[in-house]
C-alpha cells in the first residue's frame, strides 16, 4: 500500500489543506486500522492522492471526526497523467515500411498510368488456347486446300487418279502459302503497332 501512495494510479486529485488536515488526523484516529492509519501517514507527504485510498479512509473514519465529503474535495482538481508512448515492434515497424512502400508503388502507377505503353497481349502462341486455334484453323486450310485441288484437277484431267492426288497436294501447298503469308502479314503489323507506341512513349517523355 505505501508503494500505491508514492506512485497514485487510478483517479488522483491534487492536495489541499483540508485533505492534508484530514490525513493528518486519520493517521493518528485510534477508530482506524494500522493498515489505514499507514496509508494516511503516506499519504500524508503527497502532492496527489489516489481518491479511491481517500474515500476509503473518509467512509472509516467516524462521521464527528471527518468533513463532509464535498468540504473534503472542495479546491482539488483531478490529476491527469500523460501515459507512456507505446513502442512499435520490429515486426510492426516491418510491416508498416512494405505497405508504405505498396502505397508509393500504386500511387506511381497511377501516375504514369496514361504514359505507360499497355502490356501487348495479342503476341501469337501466348496462349495454350490460341496455339489448339491456330493449329485446326491450318488444318482445315489444308484439308480445304487438298479437296479443291483435288476436284479441279479431276475436272481437267478426266478423272485420273495419279493426277487427282497431284492437284490435291498442289492445293495443299498452295493453302499453306496462303496461310504462312497471312501469318507474316499478322505478326507484321503487331510490331508496327509496338514501335508506334514506343514511338509516342518516347515524345511524351
Amino acid at each position: 500500500m505505501k508503494g500505491e501512495a508514492q506512485k497514485p494510479t487510478g483517479l488522483v486529485v491534487s492536495t489541499t489543506e483540508l485533505i492534508r488536515s484530514f490525513l493528518s488526523t486519520a493517521s493518528e484516529d485510534p477508530h482506524l486500522s494500522p493498515e489505514l492509519q499507514q496509508i494516511a501517514s503516506d499519504l500524508l507527504c503527497q502532492h496527489n492522492v489516489p481518491y479511491k485510498s481517500l474515500r476509503a479512509l473518509w467512509f472509516a473514519s467516524q462521521p464527528t471526526t471527518r468533513p463532509t465529503l464535498i468540504q473534503l474535495f472542495s479546491g482539488s482538481d483531478f490529476v491527469f497523467t500523460t501515459p507512456k508512448p507505446r513502442h512499435k515492434s520490429e515486426e510492426l515497424k516491418a510491416r508498416l515500411k512494405k505497405l508504405e512502400e505498396l502505397a508509393e508503388k500504386k500511387a506511381y502507377a497511377e501516375l504514369v498510368k496514361d504514359i505507360t505503353p499497355k502490356e501487348d497481349d495479342s503476341e501469337p502462341f501466348s496462349s495454350y488456347k490460341d496455339q489448339l486455334g491456330f493449329g485446326l484453323h491450318v488444318v482445315v486450310t489444308m484439308f480445304t486446300g487438298y479437296l479443291v485441288g483435288y476436284a479441279a484437277f479431276r475436272a481437267l484431267f478426266n478423272h485420273s487418279p495419279v493426277m487427282n492426288v497431284a492437284g490435291g497436294i498442289l492445293g495443299l501447298v498452295g493453302a499453306m502459302l496462303v496461310e504462312t503469308l497471312l501469318f507474316i502479314i499478322r505478326t507484321s503489323n503487331q510490331d508496327s503497332r509496338s514501335s508506334s507506341s514506343a514511338s509516342e512513349l518516347k515524345k511524351n517523355q
